[in-house]
């Protein structure tokens, strides 16, 4: 993969991420990095005022500075700008922004040296990874507070990440024989000027729910078979003649996911006409979260594969100043698919509280010794609150704007907080998904001798080889973690 040239997918990022080596620079990207650092080199040698190359920032944009201050004024923005506040960002969401962020500089509209994107990919390598803040940014001029901590190492300041433990730049930089870099001319605003903090939630989101969607439909399936629902809402007929792509694709899984059950067979000829909406809609409510995955996924690669700094250098006569970095392009999607997250938590706390009420063969608390034994009935509580939890991050951050730059930039996106969000109701779905197949397994119990079809007789095999069967009261608390450890490590098989 060549970075400014390829287009990259969130994908490619992730592999990226795994070994840095497979992306590099080549020649034409090179030469384009080249060609737009001499641009900027030729303004300002000229006597034309361009932005952030011989100005100051925000609403100084009309103070000039002279050839000579050039570079303080860049070291000057980096230092001004790194405020960011609280808890450090995963190391990964930092390895994220950085092959984002080289990614972008690589396309050469932003004048910024080649020795400084050979900087960010040599300390990708050797995985030496500054150390981000996780607040502090309105996505505005982009990401500014978390990239300005982003590139600090660049100059020898901040801290990175020195393999789990957090140093000083300077110590470790010292450990591989590097020296701090000196920036040119718009060198550090075309570093921090972007929105690769709220791409970097973005493309680690949609990683992890990718795999949780099609987690959610196999839990479902599991629950329905549990619950001996009917398949037939599923059937291709009635999805054709509402051709959603998403409700499409959930319902032919969940024919997948049943087909050849013994289980479902036993209770075709039953007297139920129809199953809760919960059962029922899977594929209607499952498919729309699908659909805001695509949307989010095509939003967060197209920009991705943009350049998203302030001022864009198109040669050394024209410049535009606009607005590239705002991350309302972003919160918008991310907030979107913030509420399609929750949903699938929402309805499977549903189906979990339906496999609980002593129905159609289950037992009440999927326990036969219920009153001594409180059974299942308080993990239903814990899945209850997270889904709650949940819908209060889901009021979109994007609802919101505070003017900030003494009203320069008057409206804001709040896109780095969609992004946060959507990963906080990324983790709080993991929990959620965990009760129900806890539930589900435990209804499986019930319906021996009759085995389901083989993907979910093989998922509830995975299960059982680290929860057993409730027999009486016991710490289900552990249990219910380390389901949930599985699921982050991908064990279930969702296709």
């Amino acid at each position: 993969m060549i970075y400014g040239v390829d287009v990259f997918t969130f994908h490619d990022v992730l592999e990226i991420c795994k070994k840095p080596n497979k992306a590099k620079l080549n020649k034409a990207a090179k030469e384009q990095i080249l060609k737009s650092q001499k641009n900027v080199q030729k303004i300002v040698e000229s006597d034309r005022c361009v932005y952030g190359i011989n100005t100051g920032f925000g609403p100084l944009c009309d103070t000039k500075i002279s050839a000579d201050e050039t570079a303080q004024l860049q070291y000057n923005l980096i230092i001004s700008h790194a405020v960011g506040v609280g808890k450090p960002i995963n190391k990964e969401f930092s390895k994220i922004m950085m092959i984002a962020k080289v990614h972008a500089l690589s396309k050469g509209f932003s004048g910024v040296s080649l020795d400084v994107i050979e900087r960010l990919i040599l300390m990708l390598e050797k995985d030496i990874i500054p150390v981000v803040p996780e607040q502090g940014s309105v996505g505005a001029s982009g990401d500014l507070a978390p990239l300005a901590h982003l590139v600090l190492p660049l100059l020898g300041l901040g801290q990175v990440w020195d393999g789990d433990q957090i140093s000083e730049t300077m110590a470790v930089l010292e450990k591989h024989h590097l020296e701090p870099l000196a920036l040119g001319p718009k060198e550090g605003l075309g570093l921090i000027n972007g929105t690769q903090f709220i791409l970097a939630h973005a493309i680690k989101g949609l990683e992890k729910f990718e795999y949780l969607l099609d987690l959610a439909d196999m839990t479902a399936a599991m629950s329905i078979e549990a619950y001996r629902g009917s398949e037939s809402p599923f059937k291709k007929e009635l999805h054709d003649i509402r051709p959603f792509e998403g409700s499409k694709k959930v319902a032919a899984r969940m024919l997948k996911f049943l087909k050849g059950s013994q289980n479902m067979k036993a209770h075709e000829d039953c007297e139920r006409v129809q199953d809760p909406y919960s059962m029922r809609c899977v594929p209607q409510v499952h498919g729309a979260s699908r659909n805001a995955f695509e949307h989010l996924k095509n939003m967060a690669e197209t920009e991705l594969n943009s350049v998203t700094d302030n001022p864009i250098v198109l040669s050394a006569e024209e410049s535009i100043s606009g607005g590239n970095f705002h991350g309302q392009l972003m919160a918008l999607p991310l907030d979107y698919a913030t509420l399609a997250a929750a949903e699938l938590g929402n309805i499977s706390d549903r189906r979990s509280y339906l496999l609980l009420e002593g129905k159609y063969g289950l037992p009440r608390l999927l326990t036969e010794s219920s009153g001594l034994n409180s059974g299942f009935m308080i993990p239903q509580y814990t899945s209850a609150a997270l889904v709650t939890e949940n819908k209060t991050l889901c009021f979109p951050a994007s609802a919101d704007s505070i003017p900030t730059s003494l009203g320069q930039e008057d409206h804001v996106s709040m896109g780095s907080i969609s992004g946060r969000k959507f990963n906080q109701v990324l983790g709080n779905l993991v929990n959620i998904l965990a009760v129900e197949l806890m539930f589900a397994a435990q209804g499986l119990e019930f319906r021996r001798p009759s085995k389901c079809s083989k993907v979910i007789e093989d998922n509830f095999a995975i299960l059982r080889s680290k929860v057993t069967k409730l027999e009486d009261d016991r710490l289900i608390g552990k249990d219910m973690l380390a389901i949930a450890e599985l699921i982050n490590d991908r064990k279930f098989i969702v296709n």
